[in-house]
């Protein structure tokens, strides 16, 4: 196997397995930016996951081909209705933000079990027939070395994603809605004092979060688990905040760590495929992910600033 194809293998892969994680890390940058801590990331990928395969069981005879997308559709407005009662403690009832997410964590995987249960009368979905599979980009792919590498045997969504990070740091960066948000998540008392509503602006960001999360999860249904369990997201939602906290709290960071944590979760799928990683016990590579999450956090999570007033409820009038 020559150097190109592995380099071919991994970077497919890595993008592979990134595209939930981007997806989720920047929709907890988006809510982080504006002040509101979401620890519930893990939460919005279940009931993302959740809705996204139910709902192509489902319509895959009426849809065919483009359910996966449409079942994309409705994980993101579930998990941004879940997103919302978030929003509702940590903004209106200035509940403690991080007890607030883990308590959507909870809620979403208990909701979610229970209606496998009720639904399908056993502990997991049926496996989907119609998902996201990796495909050659017309045109792209036939570029000399570059398409083999980064357009060959990739899926849509990582494209999707990646482009999407790409949007956010505009939007945050470059326009007037993304100047109010951050405004609020540094300091809201100087943003009300300009007439920007906080409030408001943190209502939209937690909402863009619970959607991109959603967004995250039905990726990895559909792309990755094909089916719907109590093991479907075990700890991607805890690694895109950690991609999130790692990449800085700036959209295109969290990317770049995602894609990191991405090639860790690869590494497990095509190891033995790569000369350098076949011999090592495929244990090894099962624990890589949580290990490298780890390691990254605690080496560089001292020089990572939080946005100021995250984490802190905003009382008008206050200092």
């Amino acid at each position: 196997m020559d150097a190109l194809t592995v380099l071919s293998i991994i970077i497919s892969s890595s993008l592979f397995a990134a595209a939930p994680l981007i997806f989720t890390a920047l929709g907890g940058v988006f809510s982080e930016r504006s002040g509101v801590v979401n620890i519930g990331l893990e939460g919005l990928m279940i009931i993302g996951a959740f809705t996204a395969i139910v709902f192509n069981l489902t319509f895959a005879s009426t849809f065919g081909a483009a359910t996966p997308w449409v079942a994309l559709l409705a994980a993101m407005a579930v998990g941004g209705l879940l997103s919302l009662l978030h929003a509702l403690a940590s903004i209106t009832f200035r509940a403690d933000q991080v007890v607030s997410g883990v308590a959507i964590n909870f809620l979403a995987l208990g909701v979610s079990l229970f209606l496998v249960k009720m639904l399908y009368d056993k502990g997991q979905t049926d496996i989907i027939k119609v998902n996201f599979k990796k495909v050659d980009i017309p045109v792209l792919s036939d570029i000399p070395v570059i398409g083999k590498l980064i357009f060959s045997n990739i899926s849509y969504p990582a494209i999707v994603a990646i482009a999407l990070a790409f949007v956010s740091w505009y939007v945050l960066y470059k326009t007037p809605f993304g100047l109010r948000l951050r405004a609020v998540g540094e300091h809201p008392m100087a943003a009300d004092t300009m007439g920007v509503n906080v409030a408001k602006m943190r209502y939209t960001a937690v909402f863009i979060s619970g959607l991109l999360g959603g967004l995250g999860g039905g990726v990895y249904a559909q792309s990755i688990s094909l089916d719907f369990s109590h093991a479907t997201i075990t700890g991607q939602g805890f690694m895109a905040l950690a991609a999130m906290i790692f990449g800085k709290w700036h959209p295109l960071g969290a990317m770049g760590a995602a894609i990191f944590f991405g090639f860790a979760q690869s590494l497990s799928i095509v190891g033995s495929s790569i000369p350098f990683l076949e011999n090592i016990p495929a244990v090894y590579l099962l624990v890589a992910p949580y290990v490298l999450t780890i390691l990254a956090l605690a080496g560089f999570i001292g020089r990572a600033d939080a946005p100021k007033a995250a984490g802190t409820p905003y009382i008008k009038g206050s200092r």
